[in-house]
C-alpha cells in the first residue's frame, strides 16, 4: 500500500494524475468508478483535465461498483443518475460504454453476467473505492466473504443511516443494493481508495494497520499488489 496525505483538494489532484497517466498510455482503459461525496473532488478534476485536452475517455469503458435495489437510472438518488450528473456528462466517454449494476433485475444470473462483462472487457485497470465507517467497500458489509463476486446485499442500519442525508427520510433509503463482490474488486489491476474527514480515521487505521479480516472488508486491500490510498489530514490522523 502507498498512502498519500494532503488536503482534500490536493489529493483529488494527485489521484487524477493516475488517470492522466493511464489514459495516455492506454486509451482503451477499463475504469471502475464509485459514488458518494468522497470522489466528487476527483470527478471535478477529471472533468477539468478532460476539457483541457490532457486525456480522453472516448475509447474507455466504465463499470460502477454498485446500485440501490429498486431504483432505476432516472431516480435522482440512483447511482446511474449520480454518475451521469457528476462525471459522464462532463467528459467525452460514450454513455453506451458505461455500466452500472441493475437495481431492478437482481437475479443471480444478471449479477454473474456483470462479472463476466468485466472479464470480457479485459478487467478493470483502476478501481476507485470509498470506504464506509464500518469498513465496507462497495456495499460489501462486514462479514462478506472475501471470495464474493457481484451479488445483492442487505444494507446494515449504520450504512442506511449514513446515506439517509441524501434522501428525504430514512424510510426512503433502500434496504438492499447490488454490489461488486470483494473478489471482483480485488481482481482489478490497481486500486485507489479515497477517504476524507475525521469520521473515517478509525476505520482507515484498521484498514491499513489492523489484521486482514472479513470483519473489516477494506482490510483485504493489504493483500492487493497495487493499492494507493489518498487521505486528507483528518482521515489520516490516527495513523
Amino acid at each position: 500500500m502507498k498512502v498519500f496525505v494532503n488536503t482534500p483538494e490536493k489529493i483529488a489532484e494527485m489521484a487524477a494524475q493516475r488517470y492522466v497517466k493511464l489514459l495516455n498510455e492506454k486509451p482503451t482503459a477499463i475504469l471502475g468508478h464509485a459514488t458518494g461525496s468522497t470522489p466528487l473532488g476527483l470527478y471535478a478534476e477529471l472533468a477539468k483535465l478532460n476539457a483541457e485536452g490532457k486525456m480522453s475517455y472516448a475509447k474507455c469503458t466504465s463499470f460502477n461498483l454498485d446500485e440501490y435495489v429498486g431504483l432505476d437510472g432516472t431516480h435522482d438518488q440512483s447511482y446511474r443518475y449520480f454518475m451521469n450528473e457528476n462525471l459522464f456528462k462532463h467528459i467525452d466517454i460514450r454513455l453506451d460504454h458505461t455500466f452500472v449494476p441493475s437495481g431492478l433485475d437482481t437475479s443471480a444470473e444478471t449479477a454473474a453476467a456483470y462479472d463476466k462483462a468485466i472479464e470480457a472487457a479485459g478487467g478493470i485497470d483502476i478501481q476507485l473505492l470509498g470506504i464506509g465507517n464500518n469498513g465496507h467497500i462497495g456495499f460489501n458489509e462486514p462479514g462478506t466473504p472475501f471470495g464474493s463476486l457481484t451479488h445483492m446485499v442487505e444494507l446494515t442500519e449504520s450504512t442506511r443511516q449514513a446515506n439517509a442525508r441524501f434522501f428525504e427520510s430514512i424510510d426512503e433509503v433502500p434496504t438492499h443494493a447490488v454490489t461488486m463482490g470483494i473478489k471482483t474488486v480485488m481482481n482489478a489491476k490497481s486500486i485507489i481508495l479515497m477517504a476524507i474527514g475525521k469520521s473515517k480515521a478509525p476505520i482507515i487505521k484498521e484498514t491499513i494497520q489492523g489484521p486482514v479480516t472479513e470483519a473489516v472488508p477494506a482490510s483485504v486491500l493489504q493483500l492487493h499488489p497495487d493499492v494507493e490510498i489518498y487521505l486528507d489530514y483528518e482521515a489520516a490522523s490516527l495513523l
